[in-house]
């Protein structure tokens, strides 16, 4: 723990096609769980978790953000790349298409944050699935060579690699300070606060904040990071649903 008593704050995003696997990626790193396909819903909009980790003595707080890959939810999601310090890139080893995207995703990347040194790392998911593999190491390698990123393949579904790929992420932001050290007195780092003004240090080290936004009934959801609120609240049927949104009062 640092001098003044503050644990640093490390903003970690997860992005990629949608069903590639990314929440059961986030749920392995964290409760060291699993669910089957059953009983997993397409992420909408923006979920996160907290995990607190020690590096070397020191320790840190890790924000996880997984994002929803539907395109409909791309305005959403997208001011939430801001202040991040890592992001893992994800594909599914057994979808081509998956992986033709990835260029998409950087593209994405280099519009929306707000560090040059941002910590990248492509993670080829579903490894366990090696009889249904299209997309071979060496290209998964290939293309993160190009990049000029971190590149792991594993399995959330068998827990193999998934670890790893987290920590050698986080090892890259933690060995690269101007990501995360303050500058300034009283100058935050960018993961410190989510977007809203709703603060990331909560009790525990390990916690869950389910900001999913849905649309049952077939609603349609255009720009609202343009509502004067802080949070959105949808109510439907007997479901309350809680978003966090931008705020754009100054």
């Amino acid at each position: 723990m640092s001098s003044s008593g503050v644990v640093p704050t490390l903003k970690v995003l997860l992005i990629g096609a949608s069903s590639v696997g990314k929440s059961s990626l986030l749920l392995r790193y964290t409760d060291d769980e699993f669910l089957s396909p059953e009983e997993t819903t397409a992420t909408i909009g923006v979920d996160y978790r907290i995990k607190g980790i020690e590096v070397g003595g020191k320790r840190f707080k890790l924000s996880i953000w997984d994002t929803a890959g539907q395109e409909r939810f791309r305005t959403l999601t997208s001011s939430y790349y801001r202040g991040a310090q890592g992001v893992i890139i994800a594909y599914d080893v057994t979808q081509r298409d998956t992986f033709d995207a990835l260029p998409t995703w950087f593209n994405e990347l280099e519009t929306f944050t707000t560090s040059d040194d941002v910590v990248k790392i492509i993670v080829g998911n579903k490894v366990d699935k090696e009889f249904s593999r299209v997309v071979t190491t060496q290209e998964g390698q290939a293309f993160a060579d190009k990049m000029g990123c971190l590149f792991v393949e594993c399995s959330a579904k068998k827990g193999v690699g998934v670890n790893g790929a987290f920590d050698e992420l986080v090892n890259r932001i933690i060995s690269t300070p101007s990501l995360w050290q303050k500058t300034a007195p009283g100058e935050r780092r960018p993961g410190d606060r989510m977007p809203g003004g709703v603060p990331a240090a909560h009790a525990g080290d390990s916690s869950r904040g389910n900001i999913s936004l849905t649309d049952p009934g077939g609603y349609n959801f255009y720009n609202l990071s343009q509502l004067q609120c802080d949070f959105f609240i949808l109510r439907y049927g007997t479901h309350t649903h809680t978003c966090s949104l931008p705020s754009t009062r100054m």
